[in-house]
């Protein structure tokens, strides 16, 4: 299934009703943006690992955030899956955010950690819900504990594939110059929200300057990303791109989700930079909640 959501339809002031929930995530209210104070330390293996629990009965949607953030990235999201009646987790990576590493122990992959805290928690099956660098390790959970997996949700990430010849031609193609050297905020963060919530830019960047602590390194991977790895999916699986992100662009991801062999369900954000989670919560909630209740 493709579908595409944004700001289509608009003749002169009047807005589709697409348009108008795009606009009205980048217009979010103060109220929205106000910092995550709950959670608490989970002591695991090698780490002390910073999780927030809405708790309840309803089916666990996990929530995995990307290398540039940590889990308040999510508090625009987190409101709307509890209201749909989901139990949402979402947690800071080993090194990110309020999570404490051992740093006399050598780092665990990240879904060994997350499978000890599942069993932990009691849970049998998850929703998992990525965005970016997040992607890596939800999809290397996936891959590992299919049967653990309701479901999976990609947005923003090229996976970080290793032989991937035709991907790698492809972003060195598409790559602006000088873009790498650009503030985080410019190569992540679309020209319109920008210009539209100058707030917004303001709590993102810092959500962003608490995400990777300093001298952090980056937790492995139970497996390499390869185009081979992801022939191997087995579970249900929701691709989301935005159409403006220059960190990922869209064409990267339509290379690296032609290798799946499961059938997939395609977004396509327009107006949207890398942090489509972050600038269009209310289009990004509505469809991955659409696609969780499938499954």
């Amino acid at each position: 299934m493709i579908r595409a959501f944004g700001l289509q339809g608009m003749k002169k002031k009047k807005l589709n009703y697409l348009a108008w929930v795009t606009l009205t995530g980048l217009m979010a209210s103060p109220g929205t943006l106000a910092a995550d104070s709950t959670g608490h330390l989970v002591n695991l293996p090698n780490v002390q690992l910073w999780v927030t629990d809405s708790g309840g009965t309803g089916e666990p949607v996990i929530l995995f955030h990307p290398t540039t953030a940590n889990s308040e990235i999510w508090q625009q999201s987190i409101p709307a899956f509890v209201d749909a009646g989901y139990r949402v987790i979402s947690f800071d990576k080993p090194g990110w955010g309020k999570s404490i590493v051992d740093v006399q122990k050598t780092p665990l992959p990240v879904v060994e950690t997350l499978d000890t805290l599942f069993d932990l928690l009691e849970l049998e099956e998850v929703h998992l819900v990525s965005t970016a660098n997040g992607g890596y390790f939800a999809f290397d959970y996936a891959i590992w504990q299919p049967k653990r997996v309701k479901s999976l949700v990609i947005a923003a990430s090229g996976l970080g594939l290793d032989d991937d010849p035709e991907g790698d031609a492809f972003r060195e193609r598409a790559e602006i110059p000088g873009m790498r050297q650009q503030p985080s905020e410019i190569r992540e963060i679309s020209p319109l929200y920008r210009g539209m919530n100058p707030e917004g830019v303001t709590r993102w960047m810092e959500i962003h300057n608490n995400g990777q602590q300093e001298g952090a390194v980056e937790p492995p991977l139970l497996t390499p990303n390869t185009p081979q790895k992801i022939a191997t999916l087995d579970v249900p699986i929701f691709v989301i791109a935005g159409g403006i992100d220059l960190v990922t662009p869209s064409g990267a991801i339509r290379l690296w989700s032609q290798h799946l062999t499961v059938p997939f369900e395609w977004l396509l954000v327009p107006e949207a930079g890398h942090m489509l989670v972050w600038e269009q919560p209310n289009v990004f909630n509505q469809a991955v909640i659409e696609f969780l209740q499938k499954h």
